[in-house]
């Protein structure tokens, strides 16, 4: 006949070491068939696994793989022993955490099925078994320790559930085995205390062996006289997960939401109703989706009209004290200043003034090379120094930085250093000539790569300040030029290129931007630079003049004309003011004359 025990959870732990001999493995392949034909195997009463170990574990099949005889002894038939070491306290440590896991087919602990587990060995453990045995037994695992022959007594009462005389056993040889097997049975199959009626339990009675506990249906909960259920109030003591309400029935709880949402796929979380997707929103722009229903919204920029559906362009310029010197313009969601055309927007962004109140991030190169000579190094400061007299140097307006190079490159102060041009002409006058060669292309790399970077006091790019470099030379690079003039055309630098003595045409050409008749300046000599100032002054600030200024070399016949015409008409000028100051002089030589 077969045990009628109720649900019960068994795993058993076989030693397959390789102490134990093939055919006393095969004793106790016939013992777990015995037993196993004994139980009421099926998903809701006996679940039986079976696990073998040596050095290590194996899983012969877990807790819910099988719930039909055939199939278990099919599986137990077909073990392979490991016969290697002997890890009692590993295979211990397994059923504890894998064996008795609800994945590998367990019953969840809160349904109080028992957890028994039936260890079978016939040597002394290799590893510690105390600490584990006991850390299983505080998990509710109900321990039996079988030992065969050699097993060591010490081992199998430290595995032992108490009271030990019941779960300790010892045999001679595999062949008694069984002895146990019958005595196990006998535990198990020991009379059922919720069959006659007396267990008192309100819901339900649940059968061990030898014993039987109360247990509740489903939303209820065991009474401290662990025999009366109570219904347990989720929505009172929070354990619902409803994120908005719950509502509490007899035993159970259902979610619900507030107006305007939906109770989601999950059945706790709510979901704003998408009232805009019904498509009868009228909505010119956007519709938004509130819990009352659709409202409608305009782009930025726009106004929503009274008719709560239409949308009209905003006018920030009459809205706003905007401030704007000469004009305002709205300009989607906000507005700006505009100047009208030859005068130029200043760094408060309302303000208009010529190029003097500009702003413009100027860095100059200056080549240094031994070619220049000390007293032409002196004139090309003075140079740079009539260019800074011409710019409103300040931080809000124009900046000024220095370079010079020779084989080398030097800065000599950067954009963000000085804020008048006093202080810019001070430290021009100071700088120090390098001498050795011409590295053009290095100083347009430097240039490029270190001048016009926030670090160096350049102004950030959105604030759309033009940048501006001006390079000076005499004479042939030494190096190539090409790739970092094209790179700082590239990053959008104004490039102009000032020329003279032995400078190449074809090099001021290519540092320069286009056109190159407004971006190239030359000079035969260092000391008749001065006209090349008012060219620079008209382009660098186009609005202090008007057109473009044409520049022609002084050694062309119609500059030498135009030169010898204006000489002489500033002679017949002065020639004409010496005549009358001669005048004067004779009146008063006249007046002293008669006075004596």
């Amino acid at each position: 006949s077969k045990c009628r025990t109720g649900p019960l959870d068994l795993v058993f732990l076989i030693d397959s070491s390789r102490s134990v001999r093939p055919f006393e493995f095969e004793t106790m392949r016939r013992f777990l068939v015995n037993i196993i034909r004994g139980l009421d195997i099926g998903p809701n009463a006996t679940r039986v696994g079976v696990i073998q170990y040596s050095s290590q574990v194996q899983s012969v099949f877990p807790l819910g793989a099988f719930f039909r005889r055939e199939d278990m002894e099919r599986a137990i038939h077909a073990i392979v022993p490991l016969a290697q070491g002997t890890m009692t306290g590993l295979a211990i440590q397994y059923a504890v955490n894998v064996a008795f896991s609800v994945a590998e087919g367990a019953r969840p602990s809160q349904a109080q099925v028992p957890r028994v587990a039936v260890i079978v060995t016939d040597g002394r453990p290799q590893d510690r078994v105390a600490e584990v045995a006991a850390q299983a037994r505080n998990q509710g695992i109900e321990i039996y320790a079988v030992g065969v022959q050699r097993a060591d007594v010490g081992s199998l009462r430290a595995m032992a559930s108490p009271p030990l005389d019941e779960h300790v056993f010892l045999v001679e040889s595999f062949n008694l085995i069984q002895q146990f097997g019958f005595h196990f049975q006998g535990r198990l199959c020991g009379e059922d205390l919720c069959a006659d009626g007396t267990h008192g339990c309100q819901h339900l009675c649940v059968s061990t062996p030898g014993s039987f506990h109360c247990a509740c249906n489903p939303g209820y909960r065991l009474g401290p006289n662990n025999k009366s259920c109570s219904v347990i109030d989720h929505c009172a003591e929070g354990t619902h997960g409803c994120e908005h309400l719950c509502i509490q029935s007899d035993g159970s709880y259902t979610c619900g939401c507030r107006k305007g949402y939906a109770l989601h796929l999950d059945q706790r979380r709510c979901t704003v109703i998408d009232h805009c997707s019904f498509g009868n929103h009228s909505c010119q722009h956007e519709c938004v989706s509130f819990p009352e229903g659709p409202r409608c919204r305009c782009r930025q920029g726009f106004d929503l009209q009274p008719d709560g559906r239409r949308c009209q362009p905003r006018d920030y310029c009459n809205g706003v004290d905007h401030g704007c010197e000469f004009q305002c313009v709205s300009s989607g969601s906000s507005y700006r200043c505009i100047c009208p055309e030859g005068r130029q927007l200043q760094a408060d962004g309302r303000s208009c003034d010529r190029c003097r109140a500009g702003h413009v991030d100027l860095v100059l190169v200056i080549d240094g090379s031994k070619s220049v000579r000390p007293q032409n190094f002196e004139l090309v400061k003075r140079f740079v120094n009539q260019i800074v007299d011409f710019l409103d140097v300040s931080p809000e307006g124009t900046r000024v930085g220095l370079v010079q190079y020779s084989s080398r490159v030097r800065t000599e102060f950067p954009l963000g250093r000085y804020g008048t041009a006093d202080e810019v002409k001070q430290a021009v006058l100071a700088v120090e000539y390098m001498e050795k060669g011409t590295m053009t292309g290095l100083a347009l790399r430097h240039l490029v790569e270190h001048s016009f970077s926030e670090a160096q006091g350049a102004r950030p790019r959105a604030q759309n300040v033009p940048r501006v470099g001006l390079v000076f030379t005499d004479g042939r690079s030494q190096d190539d030029i090409s790739l970092w003039a094209a790179r700082a055309k590239e990053e959008g630098i104004i490039m102009f290129a000032v020329g003279v003595g032995k400078a190449v045409e074809e090099e001021l050409k290519e540092i320069a931007s286009d056109p190159p008749e407004q971006h190239v300046s030359y000079s035969p000599d260092f000391s008749t630079m001065a006209h090349m100032l008012e060219n620079l002054k008209v382009n660098i600030c186009p609005e202090e003049g008007k057109g473009v200024t044409e520049l022609r070399s002084p050694c062309d016949c119609e500059s030498i004309v135009e030169f010898q015409g204006s000489a002489l008409a500033a002679l017949g000028s002065l020639e004409q003011k010496l005549t009358q100051l001669t005048a004067r002089l004779e009146d008063l030589e006249n007046q002293l004359a008669n006075q004596n």
